[in-house]
């Protein structure tokens, strides 16, 4: 139901009385009695509609001095190393997290230093056509809030959908951005949509079932959908996410594991990752019923629809994802045309397809992301120590420039080799096998300088630790492979999140347990639970990482002991059952490759060595041609030098390594955009040869248009990419 009287167009409406009138009415969708009636879509809920009127920078602690796009900061305030203060920083009020959500989400996925390309490549202040101003780039317009679940009140998709003033009623557009990685509603505000709020379309945000939701079992605290915190019981159906436990569990839970915390992702049991490209599809159904909402007339109340709407579907990472899904999923025609940078795709096979690069076949490609990121995590600090990965710049993202870490990646090599999983006689020659086995299993040497980094930042066992929890539905109280979930202290140790942090959590943290405040936890640490960085394992007996998590989180995933290659079993640890459960909920992620014959623009780095190319992009691009075949209208565009971090391009190295996607994932926006609405063609599949800045690390020259060549509309012979047989040829 609409919650919304026509009278209350011009006003927003708070939170607290919408959850009371959901309360009283059990809001669900509506029910399609009518087909010339705009109603709302099934099992969506709006929650409030918020007028953004500001037009010129404040302090964005209020509606009226908030914008769409910066939260009333404008291009100084993303632009700043500071986040913008709170009055309270224990007590956030909604308007203060949405406006530190922007600054943190824009500034997560791009590279947000002026050297690097802010402000004069892209930003609030570059306009469409590409011309440098000295505006702040506030975008006024309308926010609408609303949260699509599936009846269990447990799902709660968030989804923001924001109408620009500058909305062309005549030329109607609309930009679906599922949010890149875990991230909250507001994810993929610095790709979908500023792209989307500067060519006046419609966007809609959503976080495709993950976001965050962090649920601390001590006290029973949750996030709202709006972000702020309350106790379950008090925020009652706007909580966000809560683990499905009863307070008995919970207080024996507590007693045995204090101060722990569930996230949404990992913890909801219904493995939201099945879902994203269903709940992209009802991020562009609620689209159009709010355009339709508002600017409906009593005889044409259902004045937008697919047939006369563009929609395009775009975004990064785990949202390119979604995007892809969705478009593969959309049987109604509901998408126009899709646009995926760094996109993870769960190849359900690597039979009928190949690779080749340079000519030669690529051995290890088509991999989920479950599984080679679980592989990658048992080998990955070993590599790091190899001289092929030495990257001595960026020392606090550096194994091999920071002691104890350094100290930790050579006894996780002599575990590997204890356990026969590498061979050498020293650190040099195990760090090399290491290396290699990466090699093999999908990684490419243009990835080797980046798993220093990588590891360091946690980005392995982070993810080893959450998706096969999420994938087998495990419950917080599960300790799967004996990991749980806290913040911790200095030694590693859990301890009570501050209320303060929790407080904050919607805006500073990103669905992960990346520390903030959450960090992962192996119970069965030597000593006491610790944190991954500073467990030891009781197989080893030393500080490495906590290897026997590492091996067991593999095990889920493989249905094998990564050691013996004996099956799992009733018994062992981790049980049979449990892989079992994990390999089936990875088996409901799979891509279909059937894009439907739509026009799709996959961008992808080369060296990006967090979704590796072979296992995800160039995988996906020789999968779909054998489901399409002649049909397909997939263009695969990979840049050189290109990873997958463009907030990483300011640190030391890789300042003068790489190069920043997001330009060509506008430029890949641009093209299909043309494409739809005037017919222009797609580009071909290429190797964009892009060039880093290089000069000295920490200090690298300031980027220029001549650093990253424009994707191109006829690549020359030695850069296009193409077929040979059923397998993708991609130059060296």
């Amino acid at each position: 139901m609409n919650l919304r009287k026509k009278s209350d167009k011009k006003t927003g409406v708070a939170l607290a009385t919408v959850a009371s009138a959901l309360a009283l009415a059990g809001c669900g969708g509506g029910d399609g009695s009518s087909p010339a009636a705009n109603n709302l879509p099934a099992g969506i809920s709006q929650l409030s509609v918020m007028a953004y009127t500001a037009t010129t920078v404040g302090t964005g602690d209020t509606a009226a001095s908030q914008d769409l796009l910066t939260g009333g900061i404008g291009r100084t305030g993303f632009g700043s190393a500071a986040a913008p203060a709170y009055a309270n920083p224990a007590a956030p009020t909604a308007f203060e997290l949405r406006r530190n959500s922007l600054w943190a989400n824009y500034r997560a996925i791009l590279d947000p230093s002026a050297n690097g390309g802010y402000g004069s490549l892209y930003g609030p202040n570059v306009t469409v056509a590409g011309s440098v101003t000295a505006s702040e780039g506030l975008i006024p317009g309308r926010e609408y809030l609303a949260a699509l679940d599936d009846g269990s009140g447990r799902k709660k998709v968030a989804i923001a959908v924001q109408v620009p003033d500058s909305f062309d009623t005549a030329a109607p557009c609309v930009v679906l951005g599922p949010s890149s990685g875990s991230r909250g509603v507001y994810g993929a505000i610095g790709t979908a949509g500023e792209w989307g709020l500067k060519h006046g379309c419609a966007v809609a945000l959503t976080d495709a079932g993950k976001g965050v939701g962090l649920y601390d079992l001590t006290d029973d605290s949750v996030n709202r959908i709006d972000g702020t915190r309350a106790t379950r019981g008090d925020a009652g159906v706007l909580s966000f996410f809560a683990a499905n436990i009863t307070d008995a569990a919970r207080t024996a839970y507590n007693a045995l594991f204090p101060n722990r915390l569930a996230l949404k992702q990992v913890h909801s049991q219904l493995n939201p990752e099945k879902d994203w490209g269903n709940d992209t599809l009802a991020a562009a159904r609620y689209t159009l019923y709010v355009l339709n909402d508002r600017y409906g007339t009593a005889f044409n109340p259902v004045r937008f629809d697919a047939s006369n709407t563009i929609i395009i579907a775009g975004s990064a990472s785990n949202g390119g994802a979604a995007v892809l899904r969705a478009a593969e999923l959309d049987s109604s025609g509901l998408i126009r045309g899709v646009v995926a940078s760094e996109p993870v795709t769960e190849m359900p096979t690597t039979a009928g397809y190949g690779i080749l690069f340079g000519g030669a076949a690529v051995a290890g490609y088509g991999k989920t992301l479950g599984d080679f990121t679980t592989y990658g995590n048992v080998y990955q600090p070993c590599a790091a120590l190899a001289v092929g990965a030495a990257m001595t710049e960026a020392s606090n993202f550096n194994l091999i420039q920071t002691a104890g870490m350094t100290a930790r990646a050579t006894a996780r090599c002599t575990s590997l080799a204890s356990k026969g999983l590498v061979n050498g006689a020293d650190t040099a020659t195990q760090a090399l096998d290491a290396l290699n086995k990466l090699r093999a299993y999908g990684w490419t040497p243009d990835n080797d300088q980046m798993h220093n980094a990588h590891y360091a930042l946690g980005n392995g066992p982070v993810l080893s630790a959450m998706y096969p929890v999420m994938y087998g539905r495990f419950s917080v109280l599960d300790n799967v492979c004996n990991t749980s979930f806290a913040a911790v202290d200095a030694t590693g140790a859990p301890v009570a999140a501050s209320a303060t942090a929790k407080a904050q959590s919607f805006a500073t943290g990103n669905g992960t347990a990346n520390g903030v405040p959450a960090n992962v936890v192996y119970n069965d640490s030597v000593g006491g639970a610790r944190s991954w960085q500073l467990a030891t394992s009781p197989s080893t007996g030393v500080a490495d990482f906590g290897l026997d998590n590492a091996l067991c989180q593999r095990a889920l995933v493989a249905g094998t002991d990564p050691v013996t290659g004996a099956a799992l079993t009733s018994t062992s640890k981790p049980t049979a059952a449990q892989s079992a459960a994990v390999r089936a909920g990875i088996a409901e992620v799979f891509v279909s490759g059937n894009l439907r014959s739509k026009p799709v623009i996959i961008v992808a780095g080369r060296s990006d060595a967090l979704i590796p190319v072979n296992n995800n992009g160039r995988a996906y691009t020789a999968f779909n041609r054998t489901v399409d075949g002649s049909a397909s209208k997939l263009s695969y565009i990979e840049v050189t030098n290109g990873q997958h971090f463009d907030a990483f391009l300011p640190l030391s190295g890789f300042d003068t390594r790489f190069v920043p996607l997001h330009p060509y994932f506008n430029q890949a926006m641009d093209a299909m955009y043309a494409n739809l609405k005037n017919g222009t063609a797609l580009p071909p599949s290429q190797v964009v040869r892009a060039t880093p800045r290089g000069g000295v690390p920490g200090a690298a020259p300031a980027i220029t248009a001549a650093n990253l060549p424009a994707i191109s509309a006829a690549p020359a012979a030695g850069n296009q990419i193409g077929f040979s047989g059923s397998s993708l040829a991609v130059p060296n």
